[in-house]
């Protein structure tokens, strides 16, 4: 097995990724969206995109069950 090196457009790549699941985000599961905003906090381009993927973040979580949000925030919490 070879490892194939890793090219530079490998951050624009995920960033561009995170974009289209942001700008469908009805059509994708509140984990992939999690997913996309935690990219796009870090990788943004913007500060604005990076303010907005930080709400969107609220906003999923707030959506979490209670319990639910707990175990998640405990198992965070225990790394």
């Amino acid at each position: 097995m070879t490892i194939q090196p890793r090219s530079s457009a490998w951050p624009a790549d995920r960033v561009a990724e995170a974009r289209a699941v942001i700008a469908d985000v009805a059509h994708h599961s509140d984990l992939l969206i999690r997913l996309a905003c935690n990219v796009l906090v870090q990788h943004g381009e913007t500060p604005g995109e990076r303010a907005d993927a930080r709400r969107l973040l609220v906003v999923i979580d707030a959506r979490r069950p209670v319990r639910r949000a707990q175990r998640e925030d405990q198992g965070r919490a225990a790394r």
